[in-house]
């Protein structure tokens, strides 16, 4: 009896603990509003969802016999002759060489209904074959309209009419913590589903210049790839993309903002063309923000205007801190890469800056971005203080230093082994342009600024590094 009298208080108490959980939380608790919990089932919108994502098998040809035929006639030895190729030359030439056939797994989505297919780039690139494959198990053979590898997206179409797909949706109202589905084939099993939360936004792994991952725990395996992150109303939200390997529960999925100016433009022609101002750029730090007297420690430096180019017509100069594109803030140089990217070739775009302290707008014609365009992202080193080697630059010395013959100033040619500036980052190379924002190009100019700062005094030094970057340091007279 007792034992039943304990089981039965032991139910009530779990019941009273389920009913707390699933009452919404009271309007003057701390959370001030009820919380939506774990969905009752994702069953419907697997069911909708799941015909319009496909299976993608993809087989890529080497010619000549693959692995065997290059470890015979690969030179295993080394640059020089291989001692048995003229041996089995000879024997080995007479024989017919087999292709060699490597076979890949990935997955994908349809967004129309006349049969074009998003996934991943790395999926089908390279493919000699792409076979598509749909949840009621019929088979298409599917042709590449375009792809894009810096983004890792790729555009594939079949032969067919009046196929179920998928919409692509708003990842900018995704919040960190929304509920998102994956739908995929991981290791080769087809049409699975996994739920998860939106882990976190914005994420950067590396994999390239745009880089602007959605983080998940959904689960996510090889063979996903290409695959849709979908929110609660089945919307397209992400197109998964990469795992960490050595990782459970990290998952990364590009988002749908992105990817639907790449996915148009595929469509369109095939190609995929990129706004180009014609800058090197870097953020701005809480250094650069104090030196140049801004308000906020955020926006973009301009370290370099390449000649003739669209920020060159448009009368933007190094030094200029880019704060909004088309009136909409930029808070690091990613965010301008991305925005301009993001435009048309040949689109008149108002770009604000803020240079010697005052705020102006003018107007960058944008240009098309060729591959062998730079624009990097470059990043800053940190304080410094004295034990700096200054020596002028010229004819004779500027090649040693990595600098074009007509480039003139003061170049670090030496740290002082125990000088504060061996940590601070400042490297042998870097060429001072301003003490205190005034230029100086010869130590007769450095000594006489220097002379005019009082004891107990900020100074701050403006260095360039290379062609594309601005580092600013600063120390007490």
């Amino acid at each position: 009896m007792n034992l039943k009298r304990n089981l039965r208080h032991f139910c009530m108490s779990v019941a009273c603990l389920v009913l707390a959980i699933s009452v919404s939380i009271p309007a003057g608790a701390s959370w001030g509003k009820s919380v939506a919990m774990v969905p009752a089932s994702f069953s419907e919108l697997a069911r909708q969802a799941k015909p319009a994502v496909v299976n993608i098998r993809t087989v890529k040809v080497t010619k000549g016999g693959g692995r065997v035929y290059k470890h015979f006639f690969g030179q295993p030895f080394g640059g020089g002759r291989d001692p048995f190729r003229d041996f089995f030359e000879p024997f080995m030439r007479q024989q017919p060489q087999k292709d060699y056939k490597q076979q890949s797994l990935g997955s994908g989505f349809i967004i129309s209904g006349d049969g074009y297919i998003v996934t991943n780039n790395h999926v089908v690139a390279g493919a000699d074959e792409i076979r598509v494959k749909l949840y009621n198990d019929k088979e298409y053979d599917a042709t590449i309209v375009g792809s894009d590898p810096k983004t890792d997206l790729a555009l594939i179409k079949v032969d067919a009419d009046d196929l179920e797909h998928l919409e692509l949706g708003d990842s900018e109202s995704l919040e960190v913590g929304s509920w998102v589905v994956a739908i995929g084939s991981p290791f080769g099993l087809e049409q699975t589903v996994t739920a998860g939360i939106v882990s976190a936004k914005g994420r950067i792994i590396g994999s390239g210049p745009y880089d602007d991952f959605i983080q998940t725990d959904a689960s996510i395996n090889p063979g996903n790839s290409g695959g849709p992150l979908l929110n609660l109303k089945g919307e397209v939200v992400g197109i998964n993309t990469a795992i960490v390997a050595s990782g459970q529960g990290i998952g990364f999925a590009i988002p749908s903002k992105l990817a639907r100016g790449i996915i148009d433009q595929l469509r369109d022609s095939g190609e995929v063309t990129r706004g180009w101002m014609g800058v090197a750029i870097q953020d701005v730090t809480p250094e650069l923000a104090e030196y140049y007297n801004l308000e906020e420690k955020s926006g973009v430096l301009v370290a370099k205007v390449y000649k003739n180019d669209p920020a060159d017509k448009a009368g933007i100069v190094p030094g200029d801190i880019v704060t909004h594109v088309k009136g909409e803030r930029v808070k690091s140089s990613r965010d301008l890469s991305a925005a301009i990217a993001g435009l048309g070739v040949g689109k008149k775009v108002p770009v604000t800056l803020i240079r010697e302290g005052k705020e102006k707008t003018v107007s960058v014609v944008l240009a098309k971005r060729s591959e062998s365009e730079a624009g990097v992202v470059l990043s800053d080193t940190g304080f410094d203080q004295f034990g700096l080697g200054l020596q002028e630059l010229d004819p004779s010395n500027a090649n040693d230093f990595g600098y074009a013959k007509d480039v003139r100033g003061l170049v670090v040619a030496d740290l002082k082994p125990d000088g504060k500036a061996v940590a601070t980052g400042i490297k042998r190379g870097d060429l001072l342009k301003e003490v205190n924002h005034v230029r100086v190009a010869t130590v007769e100019q450095y000594s006489d600024v220097l002379s005019k700062i009082k004891k107990g005094q900020t100074v701050q030094l403006l260095f360039r590094r290379g062609n594309t970057n601005f580092i600013v340091v600063q120390f007490t007279k």
